[in-house]
């Protein structure tokens, strides 16, 4: 690592890749988020569009996604006082009552709400990254992931190319999670890390993988951290959040000021020319 890197202020990638092909790029430049890229909710086949808005503002080319001291779990039938604002590159349910979903994270998830078949951005295989500042406060989580597209109940299976605990994160060391999750994709073998990396994830780093039908790369700040040599063979899109983990707040993240804001400089998806 670089000193730079060592000071948690790794600079931006250039938006040219050799060898790709830029297909999406939000920099977050305006006021108001860009619908044709993102759609402001998290996961609402499970609980309903209203009951999921994300709190956000762009400001300065930077997207800050909040949690604010006012708001609502997001579905507290099946995950209790979990808080979370999101923004999602697709979506797609069944009809009412049926178990036919996105992200289907536990048994006996029935659809509360239709949801109309929307893809904006689900690439299969791909060069994709994101930078970002997490929140230094335990209880708070951010990430950056993919999950399956799902039109069939096999292809459910999640990449995660970034998630970090602020309980996990100081001024010298910050742990990372990163790499694959099945739900229903009986291809898929579950292969999770968290490893530790001299940076500070409470300021801007980069968090990168590279998808392919071989494996996928995970890199942090352009060095390569990990292969894992499986893949997923279906489109996916993406998921950008921040959550409130109750079961994590300490009392010193119970009392800081609100809100807590996770700050995305911009994402980027390529793919091989």
């Amino acid at each position: 690592m670089t000193e730079k890197q060592k000071e948690g202020d790794y600079s931006a990638n250039p938006e040219a890749k050799e060898g790709y092909e830029l297909e999406f790029c939000d920099n977050f430049g305006g006021t108001e988020l860009n619908t044709t890229k993102w759609l402001p909710y998290y996961l609402p086949q499970w609980s309903s569009r209203e009951n999921t808005k994300p709190r956000y503002n762009l400001q300065d080319g930077y997207l800050q996604l909040h949690i604010e001291a006012d708001q609502k779990p997001w579905s507290p039938e099946h995950d209790g006082d979990l808080r979370v604002s999101s923004l999602q590159t697709g979506c797609f349910s069944g009809e009412v009552g049926s178990s036919i979903g996105q992200l289907p994270f536990k048994e006996g998830l029935v659809v509360k709400e239709a949801q109309p078949t929307v893809k904006l951005y689900t690439p299969q295989y791909g060069y994709f990254e994101v930078r970002l500042k997490a929140v230094p406060l335990s209880g708070y989580m951010c990430a950056f992931w993919m999950i399956g597209f799902a039109e069939r109940p096999e292809q459910t299976s999640e990449i995660c190319i970034c998630e970090i605990k602020g309980e996990h994160i100081s001024s010298e060391r910050s742990v990372i999670g990163y790499g694959v999750h099945p739900f229903n994709d009986p291809n898929i073998k579950d292969e999770f890390y968290e490893d530790a990396f001299d940076i500070d994830a409470s300021s801007f780093h980069v968090y990168a993988a590279e998808w392919t039908p071989e494996g996928i790369d995970f890199y942090i700040d352009n060095q390569k951290i990990r292969r894992i040599e499986q893949s997923a063979d279906y489109p996916m899109q993406f998921m950008l959040n921040i959550y409130e983990v109750p079961d994590s707040l300490t009392p010193e993240a119970r009392n800081a000021s609100f809100p807590k804001t996770m700050v995305v400089d911009y994402v980027r998806g390529y793919k091989r020319n």
